[in-house]
Order: structure tokens, then sequence, then C-alpha cells
């Protein structure tokens, strides 16, 4: 057998061996251009045009949106969002779901925390313009919460400013896209401005990135990136011009990355590998060369340490908050495994697609299923060529290892996300995928003879893929408009997730508030029953599913079963926010039933909970009152002589 070489085959370029470099070569200002290709094409500006204009033009449809998923935890009810300016100080030093947490009486329930103030800093900016809320006044604003047709004049200036938030979303997404088109072209396609182009186009249009447009919450990950890319971009002008400050705007950059998310952690190794491979460093002047970036990351992670709280010991037994507590460790570990090929699967066939992937959305899998094992096998094929590509400094390294790098951070695997997968979270992923699929489809154009053929093939290959791209993401963004109809689409693809039965049947008893016809009123509130039942049958410790199952049957008037359900729930939660209030509307049913003495033995109950609960004893009076006066009435007709009738009105008896 011939001895393998690392000759190169025939008709191939042989690879550029790697210069000794000594100081930082020029980065070159003008690329190789190619006569069939039109000259206008590789102008930056009219590039940026094409990206910014894909990146509108497919996500417009979502400027009427209104708010969904975590747009709640995040922005509705979040009481530093809507103090403005005020409520900043608590953003730059609290978790960025602080204020959720306060308000059901917790605390951290998610492993590490979430220390991204960045853009929750942005909403707030928005909120002082549109009208912040003074701070004696936000816990009205918090408990008000939105009707189902939302017609109050409050809920609609909310909805009217959640539409302006979708507005700037999509630019914030147009100007990460140029950005990241310069990046490209600076830093990784410096010879090739086309495959840079190539590269913007396919992540602009990818449909996978739906959720973070069209979810304003998303806003993080398109900060992140942007910032990012102005790092790489700073990094390397100060290394072309030797001016500090270009160290120091990217010290800066990747500073307000880390503030917009926690991924620019993969900086540590991503920046030195860009200067080995895109500048011919050799690793110990490439290591060197990042140590002022290093700094910024201690800085920010001694930061987010004195800061983030710890986890509350309590939520890691939660299954919607670790996903993973009722696996064995060998499920735990197939499991991320196999989840890890999904993204892969949605980069390359991104349908269907869905908002949840929590419990029990992925089915705990075994070392003998065949999902880890093509896992295993992809993953690692993927770490082979990237070291392959290392020594050959090629871009592909720099593709897959920040592909690679970034799903390290959100598989589970080295980090607990609180959560199976999502779409969001393989954002920055993508890049790299992105990266690699311009490589290919230009090198794969190279090979087609003759040239003008090749030419014509990748572009009418790139005019099927935008289109492909597009059609899906402007489909999926009308998904995205409210929880209601999210939540009622992806149920179809998602059947077995806890959280989206739970908010369909929460959408449905929302809709009852709405419906005069009391037939089909009652029809919902029972479909809305079905889906929660659902919810708690696969996950059986649910708190919420328990207390909205149990207004629900409020609504049907049917107080033993929601009393039922509010036991339930506070058995297993007892520090349920307002609890009393809870049990107070429970008290008000039995008395419109005609259970007065169950009303007034809740009620009672409830002044055990809150004192203070005017309220409840001002009801108690009140059922006593009507208790009394019909005894009394009742003695009264008893008085009656038996036989006798009343006399006529205005008749005196004779």
């Amino acid at each position: 057998m011939a001895k393998k070489t690392n000759a190169p085959l025939p008709n191939k370029r042989p690879a550029q061996a790697a210069p000794v470099a000594t100081a930082a070569p020029a980065t070159p200002r003008e690329t190789v251009k190619d006569s069939l290709i039109p000259a206008w094409l590789y102008e930056f500006r009219n590039q940026a045009i094409i990206v910014a204009l894909l990146a509108f033009a497919f996500y417009c449809n979502t400027f009427q949106h209104e708010y969904a998923l975590d747009d709640t935890i995040v922005i509705v009810k979040n009481e530093y969002v809507h103090e403005g300016f005020a409520g900043i100080p608590d953003i730059l030093t609290k978790d960025a779901f602080d204020s959720y947490y306060r308000q059901f009486n917790s605390s951290n329930q998610l492993s590490g925390g979430r220390y991204r103030p960045l853009s929750i800093l942005t909403f707030a900016i928005e909120q002082q313009f549109f009208g912040a809320v003074p701070k004696d006044k936000v816990d009205s604003v918090l408990e008000r919460g939105m009707s189902y047709e939302m017609k109050s004049k409050e809920e609609q200036q909310f909805l009217s400013n959640m539409h302006t938030r979708h507005v700037l979303n999509v630019l914030w997404y147009m100007a990460c896209v140029v950005t990241f088109l310069y990046f490209l072209r600076y830093v990784v396609f410096r010879d090739n401005y086309i495959m840079a182009l190539i590269a913007a186009v396919i992540f602009t249009a990818h449909p996978i990135h739906t959720e973070v447009v069209a979810n304003v919450k998303s806003r993080d990950e398109i900060m992140s990136l942007l910032l990012l890319s102005a790092t790489f971009i700073n990094a390397f002008r100060h290394l072309e011009t030797e001016n500090k400050k270009y160290l120091y705007y990217g010290m800066v950059f990747l500073f307000l990355a880390f503030l917009a998310k926690e991924y620019a952690v993969s900086m540590i190794i991503l920046l030195p590998l860009a200067f080995y491979i895109f500048n011919g460093y050799d690793l110990s002047k490439s290591i060197k060369t990042a140590l002022p970036y290093f700094v910024v990351i201690g800085v920010y992670l001694a930061m987010r340490k004195a800061i983030v709280a710890p986890m509350n010991a309590a939520s890691d037994n939660d299954i919607l908050n670790n996903p993973y507590a009722n696996a064995d460790d060998t499920q735990k570990l197939a499991t991320k495994i196999s989840t890890s090929l999904n993204y892969i699967k949605l980069l390359l066939w991104p349908h269907p697609l869905s908002s949840d992937y929590s419990y029990n959305t992925i089915p705990y899998k075994n070392f003998s299923h065949w999902s880890v094992w093509v896992s295993l096998l992809v993953h690692g094929a993927l770490f082979r060529y990237m070291f392959y590509y290392f020594k050959r400094r090629s871009v592909m390294c720099f593709a897959i290892a920040f592909y690679l790098l970034n799903l390290l951070l959100v598989c589970n695997i080295i980090f607990n996300i609180g959560g199976t997968m999502g779409e969001r979270l393989i954002f920055h992923s993508s890049v790299g995928f992105s990266i690699a699929a311009a490589w290919f489809l230009y090198k794969g154009m190279e090979k087609i003879q003759p040239a003008a053929t090749g030419r014509m093939a990748l572009a009418a290959v790139m005019v099927v893929i935008v289109g492909l791209y597009g059609f899906k993401t402007i489909e999926r963004n009308a998904d995205w408009k409210n929880d209601e109809i999210l939540f009622a689409h992806d149920i179809e693809n998602a059947p077995n997730s806890v959280l989206v039965n739970a908010n369909v049947a929460s959408s449905y008893v929302n809709k009852s508030e709405a419906e005069p016809d009391t037939t089909k009123k009652y029809q919902l509130l029972r479909t809305g029953i079905r889906y929660y039942n659902k919810a708690l049958e696969v996950h059986p410790t649910f708190v919420s599913g328990y207390m909205n199952r149990g207004v629900a049957y409020l609504k049907l008037n049917m107080p033993d079963s929601a009393k039922a359900n509010y036991d339930m729930a506070k058995t297993l939660y007892p520090n349920y926010p307002k609890l009393y209030e809870v049990y107070y509307n429970l008290g008000v049913c039995f008395y419109l039933v005609g259970r007065v003495q169950e009303a007034v033995n809740i009620w009672q109950m409830v002044l055990k909970m809150e004192p203070r609960y005017i309220l409840a004893q001002q009801s108690i009076n009140t059922a006593i009152q009507a208790v009394n006066a019909a005894q009394m009435q009742a003695a009264q007709q008893a008085a009656q002589p038996q036989g006798a009738a009343p006399p006529p009105p205005n008749q005196q008896p004779k």
C-alpha cells in the first residue's frame, strides 16, 4: 500500500506555507477579482445594502407583532424596564430575571444565573421614551396583567410600544449582519469578498434565526454577535495600524459583548486562533497578542460572580429548570449527545421549527439509540477536521471551531443551561456553519468548467437557497405574533411539551373571557382544562398547571375541583405569591353557588394567611349578615298561620 502523504492533489493549489511572522502582516485592502463577476458586487457598500435589504425584507412582517415567550419575563413583567432610566442601576447590578423571581417569592432558578444587562438596558431606555412608570406605581402595572383582547387604553399603548420594539429589533439585526459582513471581509475572507458575501447572505436569511429576530427578548443574541464582530475588526485593525486606540476599542467591545451575553467567553480560544490562522502568527505570539483581551474576560467574570446569586437548591429538582432531573447519569449524557445532533439537522434542514424543546419534547436516550452514535461520529469528524485544517491554517478550521465552541456552551455537556435546546441558542454557532457553507459553495463553483458555467451555477444555487430560506423565514415569523398563535402552531411539533400544553391551555382560558355565549365559553374552558390535564400528566408537580387549572374550574363554577387544584399547588409551593388572593376568589365562587358556610370557612383561612387582608373580613361579615337575614326571613315565614293566605296589597282584612 502506498504511503499516505500530505502532497497536494493534481490540479489543486497547494496549501500556502505559514509565514514566520515577527510583525503583523498588512491586511490586504484589495481582493483578487473575477472578471466573470460584476465589479460592483465586490464593493462593501453594495454588499452591505444586499444583506441589510434581505434582513429588512424577511423580517418586516414582524413589525405588528405583540409579545411572546420570554418577552413576558424580560419586558412585560420586569419592573426595572418599566421604570425607564430609574431602573438602570438595578438592571446593571442584578440577575436578568431578578424582578420576575421576586414577584414569585423565589430566587435564582437557573444554574449559573443570567447576567446579561445590555439588551435589558435598551428596553429600559426605550421605555423612558414610551413613558416610564414611577417606582411607587410599578406594582400596580405588574399586577394589572393583560386581558385577552387588549381593549383598555393602557393595553393598547403597551401593544403599540411592542410594535416599535419589533421594528427596533429588526434594525439591530440589520446592523448586526452588516457588521458581520465587514468582519468576514476584513478578517476571514480578506482575499475573497464574494465568499464573504455568500456567508453573510446565508447567515442573514437562515430561518433558524426567526426566534432571535421575531422574539424581542432575544435581542441579547443579536447584540452579542454584533459586538463580537466589532471586537474582531478592531483587534485586527490594531495589528494592521499599530494604533493602540483600536486595541482599546476592541477591549471595550468585548466587555460590552459579555454584558450582552456570556457567549463572549469563546473568545478565549477564537481570538488567538484568528491571529494564528489569518495573520500567520505562531501559537505563542497568538496567545500573547490576545492577553489584553483576557484581562477583560477576567474583569467580567469577577463582576459576574459578585452579582449573580447562587441557584435556589430546590430548582435543580424542577424538571422545567433542569430537564434531566429524572434521568440517570447514562441517560443524561446520551440524551445531551443525541440532542446536539438536532442543531446540525436544523441548520441543514430548518423544518419544523419550534419555540420550545423543553421537557418532555425530547425523550431521554440511552447509548443503544442510533442518534447517539451518529452524533458522536459527526462531532468526532468535525473535531478531527478542525485539527486537520488547523495545521494548514485554513478558514475551515476557524469555521468548525466557531461552531463547536459555541455549541459546547449550550449543549449541556459542560454547562447546565436549564433547558434541553433552543433555536436561539445556535445563533452564534451558525456563524461557523455559514462560513463553511460559503467555502464549500465557492470551491464547488471553481470545479465547474467552463468558468462562466460555474459562476452561473453558483448564482442559481444562491437564488434557490435565498428563496427557500426567505419563504420559510417569512412564514415562521407569522407564528411569533403572540403567545396564542405561537403555541397553537407549536403544539403540533411539541405535543408532549409541558410548557406548550400549558400555554395552549392558558390561551383557551383567556379567550373564554371575551366569549359572550355561555355554551361556547364553557367549551373553551373545558378545552383549556384538557390541555392542562396533558401538561400535568407529563409533569405531576407542575405548580402553575394546578393554579391555572383551578382558575378554569372557578370560571366553570366548580369550586370543589378548583379547591383540589389550589390545595395541591399550596402543598407543592407554600410560598406561592399572594396565595391568599387565590383562596379569596375560591371563597367567592363557593358563595355564588350558594354554599355560604364553605365560603366563610375559606375566607377565615385567608385571614390566617394574611390578617391584613380586610376584603376577606368584609366578605365574612356580609356573608354572616346574609345568613342571619335568611334565617330571620325563614323564621317569619314559619310563623305565618298555616292555611291563611296573606291579604292582597292595599286591602284590609274584613
